[in-house]
């Protein structure tokens, strides 16, 4: 029997947008699909036959029959749509980014608190069961002072022409490594390159200071030879090794390798990498669920309008730096 009252619809049933209406309908709440592209609702209507169809956003916003929204459009249109479904008095989901401009983000904020409508972003891998026993094992302290975060995101494709590596990857590793040290960055540098879209980049690098003893950086690329899903994170007392490519144990990796000095010579003692238990539950279930939860139980979901905020603020410096070819800092 399904849990959840709320009717949901998904906007956009595209590349994400299917696995988004796949799992709403697995969960028993899907009312309704959105898509201009009539070709692809007509697909998806053969395969939810009791699902409303509708073209046009503003006629599914004006309907009484569904509660909450998903937005799984292109990007540059998040900001539009998520206003007009809270003016409509829906909750909102809307896939990452959550717009592309801070202020834009904190107008949807606040259009959110003002309706009592719960507004979620899509950050996927804060719900992935691996890294949340990852980020259990940094809050325990077993792996002590947390000194240096890395991510790579990278593959061949998909390769996109309206936004680049940097906006369509790196708000998944922005998102966990601020989730991994609680705080913002004072400052970041990065650099990009182009080569088949002109001023789209299709490989980043970014690096985040936090501090003298905390520093990250995030590469990114869809020019990649093979897919590199990869979260490091350093501490005093070891390191873990978030795998999302491998399977199984090799997944998730604890490394309980230490540095020390001895009188003036730095010493290295490795050991065995040590095999983290994590659920195998899927990573959207978990985030749809949790928005569903959320609407329930009236309470904030994980990935908020603010943790969506803090994310766009980093994401427009780093463009920035891109652009100046310079660091560009943050306000605390």
């Amino acid at each position: 029997m399904n849990q959840y009252s709320t009717r949901v619809a998904v906007i956009g049933t595209g590349y994400w947008g299917k696995n988004l209406v796949r799992n709403f309908n697995d969960i028993g709440c899907l009312t309704a699909i959105c898509d201009a592209n009539e070709a692809s609702l007509k697909s998806h209507s053969e395969n939810y036959p009791e699902v409303q169809c509708f073209t046009d956003v503003k006629e599914l916003a004006a309907s009484d029959s569904v509660d909450a929204v998903i937005i799984a459009t292109p990007a540059v249109t998040h900001a539009e749509l998520a206003k007009l479904f809270l003016l409509s008095g829906k909750h909102v989901f809307v896939e990452k980014p959550l717009c592309l401009d801070p202020v834009e983000g904190e107008e949807l904020k606040d259009l959110a608190q003002a309706s009592g409508k719960t507004l979620m972003v899509g950050h996927l891998l804060l719900y992935h069961p691996a890294f949340e026993a990852l980020k259990a094992v940094v809050e325990s302290g077993r792996l002590g002072k947390l000194r240096y975060i890395y991510s790579n995101r990278a593959s061949l494709g998909k390769i996109r022409t309206e936004e680049n590596a940097l906006w369509s990857f790196a708000p998944h590793d922005v998102s966990m490594i601020l989730a991994l040290s609680g705080r913002m960055p004072k400052k970041v540098a990065a650099n990009g390159a182009h080569y088949i879209t002109d001023g789209v980049a299709d490989i980043t690098l970014s690096h985040l200071t936090f501090s003298e003893n905390l520093q990250a950086h995030i590469f990114v690329s869809w020019l990649h030879p093979f897919k590199d899903h990869r979260l490091v994170v350093i501490g005093s007392e070891g390191m873990i090794v978030f795998n999302d490519v491998a399977q199984g144990p090799e997944k998730l990796l604890f490394y309980p390798h230490t540095t020390e000095l001895d009188g003036q010579f730095p010493v290295v003692s490795k050991a065995d990498a040590e095999p983290i238990h994590y659920t195998l539950d899927e990573p959207l279930e978990q985030e749809c669920r949790h928005f569903l939860d959320c609407i329930n139980n009236c309470s904030e979901p994980q990935s908020s309008a603010d943790e969506g905020i803090a994310v766009l603020k980093v994401l427009r410096a780093c463009e920035e730096a891109i652009i100046s070819n310079s660091p560009v800092s943050l306000d605390s």
